[in-house]
């Protein structure tokens, strides 16, 4: 394997275009640490980007159970639905217990943290955690207590979290990057763009990842033709 000299170059950049109600996403993060696990000569730079899945959920929610009828015909339908990915979760070591889910959750408010521990350098913590208490805990991700309750998990004082929550702090720059994600083609989740100009859509596997971003890497430290976005 040929080993980059990324000494003097710039971290490549990766922006993850995600939505903590997607499980997708979450299997999309663990391949990407995966991957990133497999290059540790090249110096990466992560960035999590906000994504809705379904922004017609009311503020507070809808109960899992009728968003279940109202998206798939139901809980047995969803239940096929989920054998895929609870699969995909058992190879990544993700526990799914979408059993315990009660709450289809509006995510912008979780957005809305997520960008706030990028400025504390804990966005990855952030994530993981609010992931966890999603997919594995069955949290109410509406709830501003348990979104606090995140943030001070992952290293964020919970006192001004939840005065930035109350408020309407950040809120229209959130909505804006949701709206610039769609803009530029982003139609489903994960999505990881390099360098602003590359995408891999779905939660590829590690190779895949590892693949994409050494090519691009190359092209950064200019020895390589890039890939093909």
């Amino acid at each position: 394997m040929t080993i980059l000299d990324t000494s003097a170059i710039e971290p490549l950049h990766i922006d993850v275009v995600s939505d903590v109600m997607c499980p997708w996403c979450f299997i999309g993060k663990r391949r990407l640490e995966k991957a990133l696990a497999e290059i540790d000569d090249i110096t990466v730079r992560v960035v999590w980007r906000p994504y809705q899945l379904d922004p017609t959920l009311p503020s507070d929610g809808k109960d899992r159970q009728q968003y279940l009828t109202e998206k798939f015909g139901g809980p047995e339908q969803a239940a096929k639905i989920y054998e895929r990915i609870r699969a995909a979760g058992d190879e990544e070591e993700i526990p799914f217990a979408f059993e315990k889910i009660t709450r289809s959750p509006n995510t912008l408010n979780a957005h809305r943290l997520i960008r706030w521990a990028a400025i504390e350098g804990q966005q990855d913590a952030l994530v993981e955690r609010l992931f966890q208490l999603y997919f594995v805990e069955g949290a109410n991700l509406t709830d501003p207590a348990v979104l606090v309750a995140a943030a001070a998990d992952a290293g964020l004082d919970p006192a001004m979290i939840e005065r930035l929550l109350a408020s309407d702090a950040d809120l229209a720059e959130t909505e804006a990057e949701i709206v610039h994600a769609q803009a530029i083609g982003v139609q489903g989740v994960p999505c990881f763009i390099l360098e602003n100009k590359y995408a891999v859509s779905g939660a590829q596997p590690a190779d895949v990842l590892v693949t994409a971003i050494r090519q691009v890497a190359a092209e950064k430290a200019g020895t390589a033709t890039p890939p093909q976005a």
